[in-house]
């Protein structure tokens, strides 16, 4: 919804402009290629629970991995939604959102997305291809943290928000921590 009327990825349009003609070849293999190989992996717990056997009841296993992806979903809600309202209030418009979650951690929603795949990861885990059902967990926290979200979106944001250093050396990057009161 956010983006919603927004166009055009602006990575998209800047692959066409640097590689001409040859963007559709690229775009199948970056785009849809890629995601659809690293789709597969991070599905890996989903897909082991669908070969095995159907339980006659859920484990200790499943139950704590239900809990552990509501915790997950409610994290990346709640900062997505906290986000949201921030930037709807003018009044914010180039400020650094530190409240709330976001207070813990820069990047809670993405904190959420990674903690809801470990809690698919763990009702994988508990069948019998279940080691197989972390890779997918470890993938998806290692492309959020390194590649697609953290690492990314922190690469230019200092620029764009005055305050965003100074939210850095008291805030976590990813893991909710109380704020480091000597560095703010």
């Amino acid at each position: 919804m956010r983006n919603w009327g927004k166009g055009e990825d602006h990575r998209y349009a800047a692959w066409r402009e640097r590689y001409g003609s040859a963007y559709w070849w690229v775009s199948l293999f970056q785009v849809f290629w890629l995601q659809g190989a690293l789709a597969l992996v991070v599905s890996l717990p989903i897909l082991a629970a669908g070969v095995g056997e159907t339980p006659s009841s859920l484990g200790a296993l499943d139950r704590l991995g239900a809990a552990v992806w509501v915790v997950g979903l409610a994290f990346e809600s709640i900062g997505d939604e906290q986000l949201r309202r921030f930037k709807r209030d003018p009044a914010n418009r180039g400020r650094v959102m530190d409240e709330g979650l976001w207070r813990y951690t820069r990047h809670p929603n993405y904190f959420g997305d990674a903690v809801a795949w470990w809690g698919i990861g763990l009702i994988g885990l508990a069948t019998r291809l279940g080691w197989i059902a972390l890779v997918g967990p470890m993938v998806m926290t290692f492309l959020l943290v390194s590649v697609s979200g953290v690492a990314m979106l922190e690469k230019t944001i200092a620029e764009r928000r005055p305050g965003y250093a100074d939210y850095v050396r008291r805030t976590s990057a990813f893991v909710p921590l109380p704020p480091n009161r000597a560095a703010g």
